[in-house]
């Protein structure tokens, strides 16, 4: 057995190692999936697969605890899909390499996927244990949740029982999520003009990475570069004065992750190559100056490629380099009512050179609607001024706080008496998926709690191990003390 399996509670770290050991970025959860089900069907639960593939199984109350009120768990299947530029690894083939490192569980090279698997390991474990006291029990665990809240969106009604769902995608041990922000998603298409190159006759790509990127939602307040916008304003202080010709510009590779890495290729007349070094590592010392608390490490590269036979005509690039210079990023507005928490920010999260366009893919996210609102206007106002298009999909609602929910103050309460402290309350600035199911489902009871997870969807992403069992605890306390139906 694995030093990860042997951790405690050990069923639910076997449970995260599996998960681990089974490709799942979103949109491929399938093999995780049958994974689950043929467990499930081995342990004679009660399962069922919906129209978009979200799991839901059911397990009988523990004997005496019939009579208590129905509770969902709740997890989503799937793990956002990032690495490091020099590891080598295939999402939808590959496992996820965990290991222990002091306090921490990290991966090597990748992303986690404690971002929810902890939560979905946990849900299974209470699924497979014979002495844990608990009433009717159901467990959802949905599709897709980190690419477009898939599972959450086709969710209907009619297939849960329960009157009160405990999610668990929270990512701080010690408070109690009872609220979250919408979103919204904004493509941006730049029309693209080629011609053939002008005067230059050295082609060149400038590539930006180290930075440590991060969840656009959790990590936005926290300063760090973003290598697309970061590029870009490289581009408006010297693409003039070196007389580059575009020739592509690539950045990101989520709207939901801050980009960490972002490369520009262009051509340019040889006598401005010395200048162009120089500007490159003056913009790289400047940078790391600006951001040597939030992310000091970032890295220009810039290395000779294959001529090109096109580049972006002079009012194209100049529209793209505005554009990009000019869009908002990062925090908005903090919120007036939550102390420390965002209220609505913007991530300009990927770029991709297209044959007839420059694709910008951003995320909104904000505690109110008017906040979502006031941004895509921006937006709006932004791309038509730069003679640019911009369309708006996938939004989902946010969570709205209700202060006087119950299942809340029953987490609350027991968390109190286990730890003899009281958890902090709190409204957090991602999109869990609470929102969503109050369509569907709007008398449910919903809470949020989770472990400690730092630096979710980057390479850097790591659960501390001590919260995971105080979380499961918890859980487990809660389920125990669940009231009697009405």
């Amino acid at each position: 057995m694995t030093a990860i399996s042997q951790l405690q509670p050990q069923a639910l770290w076997q449970w995260f190692e599996q998960i681990c050991a089974i490709p799942h970025p979103s949109k491929h959860e399938q093999a995780l999936s049958q994974h689950i089900q043929a467990w499930a069907k081995d342990k004679q639960l009660e399962l069922v697969e919906d129209k978009v593939g979200n799991l839901i199984i059911k397990k009988p109350a523990t004997v005496g605890m019939e009579n208590r009120k129905v509770v969902a768990l709740q997890a989503h299947i799937d793990m956002v899909p990032q690495k490091n530029s020099d590891k080598v690894h295939d999402f939808e083939k590959d496992a996820i390499e965990p290991y222990i490192d002091g306090e921490w569980v990290k991966a090597t090279g990748t992303t986690l996927g404690a971002d929810n698997g902890i939560g979905m390991a946990s849900a299974l474990a209470v699924l497979g244990s014979d002495d844990i006291p608990h009433g009717p029990l159901e467990v959802l665990l949905t599709i897709d949740e980190e690419a477009g809240m898939t599972g959450a969106f086709g969710l209907e009604a009619g297939y849960l029982d329960a009157e009160i769902l405990i999610n668990t995608d929270s990512e701080q041990e010690g408070e109690i999520y009872m609220g979250c922000a919408g979103g919204v998603d904004g493509q941006i298409s730049v029309p693209m003009v080629w011609q053939a190159p002008e005067q230059s006759n050295s082609t060149y790509t400038l590539t930006l990475s180290g930075l440590k990127g991060g969840h656009s939602g959790v990590n936005i307040h926290l300063g760090r570069g973003n290598a697309n916008k970061l590029l870009a304003r490289f581009l408006f202080n010297h693409a003039d004065e070196l007389a580059l010709e575009l020739t592509n510009f690539t950045g990101g590779s989520l709207r939901n992750a801050i980009p960490r890495e972002a490369s520009v290729s262009f051509m340019l007349p040889a006598e401005n190559i010395t200048k162009l070094d120089a500007l490159t590592k003056a913009f790289q010392a400047l940078v790391r100056e600006e951001l040597a608390i939030a992310d000091p490490d970032m890295v220009l590269e810039l290395v000779e490629a294959p001529a090109a036979k096109q580049v972006m005509s002079e009012d194209a690039q100049n529209m793209l380099i505005d554009l990009l210079n000019a869009c908002p990023n990062g925090v908005i507005r903090m919120s007036d009512e939550v102390e420390g928490v965002t209220e609505t920010s913007l991530n300009v999260g990927v770029i991709s050179t297209e044959a007839e366009s420059v694709e910008v893919l951003c995320l909104i996210r904000s505690l109110i609607d008017s906040g979502r609102q006031e941004i895509e206007s921006v937006l709006t106002s932004l791309t038509n001024l730069a003679g640019a298009e911009i369309q708006f999909s996938g939004a989902y609602p946010g969570w709205k706080p209700d202060n006087s929910s119950p299942v809340m103050a029953l987490v609350r309460e027991t968390y109190d008496s286990i730890y003899n402290k009281e958890p902090v309350i709190m409204v957090i600035h991602a999109g869990l998926e609470c929102g969503l199911f109050k369509k569907p489902y709007p008398d449910m009871d919903m809470v949020s709690i989770g472990p400690t997870i730092r630096y979710p969807h980057s390479p850097d992403e790591k659960v501390l191990i001590e919260t995971v069992g105080q979380y499961y605890k918890l859980l487990l306390a809660v389920l125990e003390r669940i009231p009697e139906k009405g």
